[in-house]
């Protein structure tokens, strides 16, 4: 009998702590939307993280909720896009490819050193020396290669003259290579678009001139020799409105430093 009453007085306690947790299970449970699963199997499975979102299925839980959208995937076919659009209930607009570009050609052999740098070799720790690292040219690339490990689709390569090399084929404009470099050389522009200027510095001419042998000098024979308005030299610099460029290459032809230049291995 002193048995019995501690064996029921528990098995009651477990019916009722069970009671308890049924309930708490139906009236707290998270309800999944059967259409993150559908996303998610459209989705390319990459989980490269250039959407912004943690991997896949964290990007296919933020459209759902409208932390992002259907562009940001940059990975996924159009194909994949619009049926992922269907199941959002949204309409899918076309995405304009892009790729990445560096604004930058004055590697090692034509920029020489302020100094002799023994720290990290690292982009981001160099430019904290000196104000803006170890080049004449503080606006020009350090060479380190940063962006390189940083692409996740292995797009970017560094080249003998210590300048990051975008192939276009794989470049998915994920922007991360832009957000990585501490001197802002690259943008994303239109793949249809292959003129750029392969120069970032806001010196004067004279000053640019003396730190490189490729770097715009503000000259403006740029602007006169376009058409269409669609370059002009801003703050010491040739920049160029790819809403109006043609790739004409007006401008290329006339630049006498060659800092404007016709995009190689251009992709359609």
């Amino acid at each position: 009998m002193n048995i019995l009453i501690p064996v029921l007085t528990l098995t009651g306690l477990g019916l009722a702590f069970g009671v308890g947790l049924a309930i708490a299970a139906k009236k707290f449970c998270v309800v999944t939307d059967p259409r993150i699963e559908k996303i998610f199997k459209k989705l390319p499975g990459a989980n490269c993280g250039a959407c912004g979102m943690p991997g896949c299925m964290g990007f296919a839980e933020g459209l759902i909720r409208g932390k992002c959208s259907v562009q940001q995937c940059v990975v996924a076919k159009e194909e994949a896009r619009r049926e992922i659009a269907a199941i959002l209930g949204v309409e899918e607009k076309e995405k304009v490819k892009a790729t990445a570009v560096l604004h930058c050609n004055g590697g090692k052999a034509r920029v020489k050193d302020r100094f002799d740098y023994r720290g990290p070799q690292e982009c981001i720790a160099a430019n904290l020396v000196m104000g803006g690292g170890l080049k004449e040219c503080v606006y020009g690339c350090i060479g380190y290669g940063t962006c390189s490990p940083i692409c996740p689709f292995g797009a970017i390569t560094m080249s003998q003259e210590a300048l990051p090399v975008v192939d276009m084929e794989k470049c998915k404009a994920c922007n991360k290579c832009v957000l990585a470099c501490p001197k802002k050389l690259f943008t994303l522009v239109p793949v249809k678009q292959n003129v750029f200027v392969a120069c970032s510095s806001h010196d004067s001419g004279k000053d640019t001139k003396a730190a490189c042998p490729v770097g715009c000098i503000a000259c403006g024979l740029c602007e006169k020799a376009c058409q269409f308005d669609a370059i002009h030299v801003i703050d010491n610099l040739a920049i160029i409105d790819y809403n109006k460029c043609t790739s004409c290459a007006e401008c290329v032809k006339v630049c006498p430093m060659k800092t404007i230049q016709v995009r190689k291995g251009r992709a359609g």
